[in-house]
């Protein structure tokens, strides 16, 4: 991986390329990130570079983060991520990440978590079928046979049933930044990726 970013999505909307033809992209408010702290394989038994994303007052950070971020002679900061990166000798610690690392073409990779959509029943969930809705039958929504009779006479871990669903960590593979704003730190990814509106998402370079 050469190159990745901390950032938020903004929203989608739709973009015409020169022969008419219209696209979805999705906004993703890209840093800037500054460089927190290098690790390396001396040190830490690995090389990787810790980034910060989207400042905050020092009293909506814990104490620890505070000494953290002023050891490298920066604010406190919202979120923090390390990304194992190809050439980490070339960042220094208080170096600033924004979108212009990307260009236009490039392809990404965009990880989130999902919109999380609480308890849900079995037919939201996983797409199953509703139940007859004939004289006497009171199976509408019910998530059906729980296993065979006899044998083997148990429920597979596997069966698809009520519970939580959503607010899981989903990654987008092979996105194509159709434009890159460097002046106001946005990218338009084609395509949709996972998430809410002001969501955190990673972008990094495509592993494919």
């Amino acid at each position: 991986m050469k190159k990745a970013i901390l950032g938020t999505k903004v929203g989608m909307t739709q973009m015409f390329r020169e022969d008419g033809t219209m696209i979805p992209v999705t906004v993703i408010l890209a840093g800037p990130c500054p460089v927190v702290q290098k690790k390396t394989k001396e040190h830490d038994g690995y090389e990787a570079v810790q980034v910060a994303f989207k400042p905050i007052r020092e009293k909506l950070a814990t104490k620890p983060l505070i000494g953290h971020f002023k050891k490298a002679g920066l604010g406190a900061h919202r979120y923090t991520k390390e990304f194992k990166l190809n050439d980490t000798a070339a960042y220094e610690v208080g170096q600033v990440i924004t979108a212009g690392a990307f260009e236009t073409g490039d392809m990404v990779d965009v990880t989130g978590t999902s919109k999380g959509k609480g308890f849900q029943g079995n037919i939201k969930r996983w797409n199953q079928a509703r139940g007859r809705k004939t004289h006497g039958s009171h199976s509408y929504r019910v998530a059906g046979a729980m296993s065979a009779c006899t044998y083997p006479g148990e429920v597979f871990k596997t069966k698809h049933l009520p519970g939580h669903m959503g607010h899981e960590r989903i990654t987008v593979q092979n996105l194509e930044v159709v434009r890159v704003d460097a002046d106001r730190n946005l990218l338009l990814v084609r395509g949709a990726i996972p998430g809410a509106k002001g969501g955190l998402v990673m972008v990094r370079e495509t592993v494919k």
